[in-house]
Parts: C-alpha cells; structure tokens; sequence
C-alpha cells in the first residue's frame, strides 16, 4: 500500500449512512392523489463523539433553537436502557429543508452529529381521515417485533391503510458508505460504493375510494354522529367509507407536531362524547333495528317459516301472555298481507310471529336449537363475524348464542324461551352490527344472494389480493330475493322512506329505528340502485337522530343519487340543503 493511502486511511474514518425510500403514495379510484410525501431531516447524535469546544452558538443559530433546548435534546437519563452515549440517538427530528440546507454548509464543525433524511406524509384532500390512516414513530415493541427492520426515529402506520399495507407503503432501506476525515468532512464513497446498496421506494396503493363521493358524504354528515359505508355490488370496492365526526388528516401531520391536535380530538369536553377519533364505520357495534327484517325474512322463507304471500294480522300489538298482559307495541300501518307489506310497512307484529315460529321451529323447550339454525344462516351473511375487510382494525358485531342465553338466565328454573327474545325479530335486543356488515347486508340483496369481501385497494395495487374476487353465496334460493325486494322498492315508493326517491333512478331500501335506551334512537338505513343493475349498495346510521326515515334515509340517497347522476336534482336541492345544515351535535 503506497504512503498516499496509509496517510489517508490514518486520517479518515467509515461513516454507514441509511437511505430512507420514499413511502408508496396513495390513490383514489380515479387516480386522484389522496397521500405524498415531503422531506423532512432529523439530527442524530452519538454523545460520545462530540467536540466539547464545539461552536454551540452557531449550532442553535443555526437550527433555531435555543441554547436551553440544546442542553434538554442532548442531555438523557444515561441510567435509562434507552439511551447510551456511544449509540446514536435523535437530537432534532423533522428539520424542515431550509433549515437544514443551511445547517448543513457547516455540518463538519460539529462532529458526533450525523444527518438522517425522512418522508413525512401530507394530504391534498381534508377527507377519509379514518380510511387512510396516520403514520407515528416506532417504540420498542415495533423494533422489536419488526426484526431490526426499523430503528428508533422511524415512521410506521399507526391507524387505517397505513397500517395495514405497512409492508407495501414503507419500501426498502438502502445503505452508502462513504470516508470522512478528521474533521468529519465527507471525503468520498467507501470502496468506490461497491458496499452500498439503493433505498426502493415503497408501492403506490389505488384504492376503491371515490375521492369525490367521500368529501360529499362528509359534507352531509357535518355536525352528526354516524357512519356511512358505500360499496360497489358487483366487485366489493367500498366506494366511500366515513365515520363521523370527522377529522382533518393534516392534523395528524409529523410536522407539525400534532400532540395538541390529538389531545384535543381525543380529550376536550366535547370530544369525549363526539370521538372523532373512533372509526365508527367498524368499531361502533348498533343495533341494526328494522333493516334486519328484509334478512330475516329471506331466512325465515328459507326454512318454510314464512313463504311470499303469507299474511299475519296486526292490530297495533303483539300480544306474548294475554293473561299477564305481556305484549309489544307496533306503529299504526296498513295490514300486511304478504312479506312485501310487512317489510314496506316495517310491521314488528309480523317479524315477533315470525321470529317466535322460528325459534319454536323444533319445540317451545328446544329454543336453543332454533336459534343455533338462525346463527348458522347469520354467519353466512357475515354477521357475527370479521368480514376480513383490508383494513387495520374490524370488530366481529354480536350475535347472541344459546350460550349467551343460557348464561343470561341461567336464574330461570326452566330456561328461557322464545318469548324472551322476540326483538332480534325487529333487529333489537343483543344483535348488534357494524355499519360495514349493515352495507354488505345491503350488497347481498342487490346481488340476490352473494357478496365479494369489502375492500379498499383494487387490482391497479401490486398489493392487490386475488382472494377479494372470490365470491360468497348465502344458502337462500333465489326465488326468495324477489317479494323482499318489491317490497323494499315499495318502502321508497309509498311506504317508510318516501324522502330517498331518486329521479330516474329505481332503488331498494329498508328504514330502520334503532331503539336507544339512552336518548333518542338512532335514524338507519340501507338500500342499493339501480334495482336492475346495481352500481351502488349503502349503509347510513345517524346517532340520535330519530326515525330512520326523517334523517338516514334521505343521505343515503342523496349519495346514490350524486354517484349516480353526477349531480342532485333541482327538485331535491332544499332536500340537500336541509340535510348540510342540520346540525344533531350542538342542537340535538
């Protein structure tokens, strides 16, 4: 080796340097731009290395900060695990670009302090916080579990999208080794840069999201508590996806230090009743209330309970024990002569008979059986399950079990009987539900007996799973679906939800009031059109908003109809308008 080479290796030392790639960018259906990235450095540090006649005045000048936050930044608990004087560890994160490019002319002044380049995420649009996710700094269990794969200072997906395609969004980490000297100058590559290794970026995710779609909904649900769950029949690409209240993504942006945003949104006094934070859409478990009867009665078809034209008459109750004066109320309606009626009409009489024949299918002391068959045909519409949507979190909803009720009355000398649960019949009692499985409820009557999981990203995603396309029968004949459906068309044309007529559109759909024991009930809807060709199946669930068709219903097909027809009616327009302005938050 010549003296020219020893002399430099003597005075120059082998700096590791990790390339951050660049986080896939994320898609709405039409390609618009829902997620990017802008740089941002952060300042690591290995405290053992620094020159203790270092400029510190320049340093904070600088990186504009002051001569305290100097001393707080570099200053550890060096009796804490987390840190050590001879690792690394981050001094400044998220320097914006000007500010580093400046700090950076004089970098070899201060050395022990290493540069490290990151993406941070922003949003063009202020919509689908939820559906989207946020990104936050890794702690110890993620480096752990991760394998070494990110090192502390790294971003991971926290919530949403993010989360969930972590693997795809995050890309590959690269490697450049280059030769400092004495004065911690960067001299050049390390062996030619024959060791080093390139970052590759991360995949661009498309998803099912109308980005369109999304920020109108949202505009309707403005000051209301609720979700909305839109999905496209035909493929199971959810199309907008919203809980409400809502927050602006931006808030949740690493660069501005959202601690006070999150605070805010998770604990000032009127937060902690509107959880903006909670993702309603599928955490939120509801009562699904009248708009199970259509499913119900597709079952009960389905096991010769009922069959197209029965009639079961009502007069305004539905007595359980005539001599103990047990009944259950029912609304004052034209008699349901058939299933088309009952459900146009939404008569609980009917659906307590039917539920009670279902339950006493094998004997009035074997109620057990009968409901275990109900669950059984309940599964197969993805109730009381994780429908295994691509998403970060998804809660199963209840079904209630014979189990359950045998637990629940287990004080009763002779068990429990039909009579005690009449009001799953009317989508009461234990049966809950998530907004999510309510629209799938609706995409399996549009398509007359199947469904495709929902999802979020389509086949434009190197992500993309082939298992989305696989299809899912529910076990009813198809004969079936006709008298359920012309009644749930007769709900929209003379029946519960006149509001949610869509011009030139034919379109199903159920109301629904969901009891609240609590405060006023809750305002639900589902519904798909068109009926023949259905480009769009919806699910709408307003807290305490009342009756399904006064609130729920008319949102829901204000959306189809936007989706639809590009536009809302001039017939409508008050209709719309009314719907933007009512406010359930702050003048319930």
């Amino acid at each position: 080796m010549s003296d020219k080479y020893r002399n430099r290796g003597a005075s120059t030392a082998i700096d590791q340097q990790i390339i951050y790639p660049s986080r896939g960018l994320i898609f709405d259906r039409n390609e618009k731009l829902l997620v990017n990235n802008f740089t941002v450095y952060d300042l690591n540090v290995v405290y053992n290395k620094i020159d203790p006649k270092m400029d510190t005045l320049l340093f904070c000048n600088l990186l504009d900060i002051s001569k305290d936050q100097f001393e707080e930044y570099l200053n550890k608990n060096w009796s804490s695990p987390q840190f050590n004087k001879s690792i690394p560890f981050v001094f400044l994160s998220k320097i914006k670009p000007e500010t580093f490019a400046r700090f950076q002319e004089h970098l070899f002044q201060f050395p022990g302090f290493y540069p490290r380049k990151k993406n941070i995420r922003a949003y063009p649009f202020k919509n689908a916080a939820h559906v989207l996710g946020y990104l936050g700094e890794v702690n110890s269990s993620d480096i752990k579990n991760y394998n070494g794969n990110y090192q502390p200072g790294d971003f991971i997906g926290q919530t949403g999208l993010e989360k969930y395609y972590e693997k795809a969004l995050k890309g590959q980490k690269g490697i450049k080794y280059v030769t400092k000297d004495n004065l911690g100058r960067e001299v050049g590559p390390y062996n030619d840069g024959q060791l080093d290794s390139m970052a590759v970026s991360g995949q661009d995710l498309y998803t099912t999201i109308d980005q369109s779609l999304q920020e109108y909904a949202e505009s309707l649900m403005y000051m209301k508590r609720g979700s909305i769950v839109a999905i496209e029949p035909s493929t199971g690409e959810i199309l907008t996806c919203l809980s409400a209240p809502t927050y602006d993504p931006n808030l949740m942006n690493l660069e501005r230090g959202r601690g006070k945003a999150f605070d805010a949104l998770l604990n000032d006094s009127i937060n902690k009743v509107n959880k903006p934070l909670m993702d309603r859409t599928v955490l939120a478990k509801y009562p699904p209330g009248s708009i199970f009867k259509p499913i119900f009665s597709l079952i009960a078809m389905q096991e010769q309970i009922a069959w197209p034209g029965r009639m079961i008459a009502c007069d305004g109750e539905y007595v359980i024990n005539k001599k103990k004066g047990f009944s259950q109320k029912c609304h004052s309606h034209p008699p349901a002569r058939n299933i088309a009626t009952a459900i146009q009409h939404s008569c609980n009489t009917y659906y307590y008979q039917l539920m009670r024949e279902f339950i006493e299918k094998n004997g009035y002391h074997n109620p057990g059986s009968g409901l275990q068959e109900l669950d059984t045909y309940l599964e197969e519409f993805g109730l009381g399950t994780k429908l295994g949507i691509d998403y970060s979190h998804e809660s199963e909803g209840f079904i209630p079990t014979p189990e359950y009720y045998d637990r629940q009355y287990n004080y009763v000398r002779n068990g429990w009987k039909s009579t005690y649960i009449l009001s799953l019949g009317i989508g009461q009692g234990e049966l809950q539900l998530t907004t999510m499985q309510m629209a799938n409820l609706a995409v399996i009557l549009a398509n007359r007996g199947f469904y495709f999981t929902p999802h979020f990203i389509n086949e434009k995603s190197r992500s993309f799973d082939p298992a989305f396309k696989k299809e899912k029968r529910v076990s009813i004949d198809q004969k079936y679906f006709d008298p359920v459906i012309w009644g749930m068309q007769k709900v929209i044309t003379s029946g519960t939800a006149p509001n949610a007529k869509i011009p030139g559109v034919v379109s199903a759909g159920k109301t629904g009031t969901s009891q609240n024991p609590h405060g006023k009930d809750h305002s639900v809807y589902f519904a798909f059109a068109p009926v023949d060709d259905p480009k769009i199946a919806i699910a709408v669930y307003v807290e305490n908003a009342g009756f399904g068709g006064s609130v729920a219903a008319p949102i829901a097909s204000l959306i189809m109809e936007k989706y639809l027809n590009k536009e809302i009616s001039p017939y409508r327009q008050n209709l719309e308008s009314y719907m933007l302005n009512l406010d359930l938050i702050s003048n319930p």
